[in-house]
């Protein structure tokens, strides 16, 4: 299976960025779940809670409010105005 390279990124600098094996975040329609292989996908975020599963199975938690999450080609981005590991 292959993984997702991922980066979580506020209005300030980047956040977070890294190989992961799952993505789960609350967007405006509800809360997903991104896997390698994902379709393309552009969606609204939801103030609330990221959560990336690291390769190793550990869990990286960011905040995130006011911004997006795009999915294309096993690479992900989490776009926000306000984002900040918790």
């Amino acid at each position: 299976m292959a993984d997702l390279t991922v980066s979580v990124v506020s209005a300030a600098n980047e956040v977070w960025s890294g190989m992961a094996k799952q993505i789960v975040a609350r967007t405006t329609e509800g809360e997903i779940g991104i896997l390698p292989g994902h379709e393309p996908i552009l969606a609204i975020l939801a103030a609330g809670e990221v959560r990336v599963t690291n390769l190793d199975g550990s869990v990286i938690r960011a905040k995130a409010e006011d911004g997006f999450l795009s999915v294309e080609h096993d690479t992900v981005t989490i776009v926000a105005r306000n984002a900040e590991l918790v």
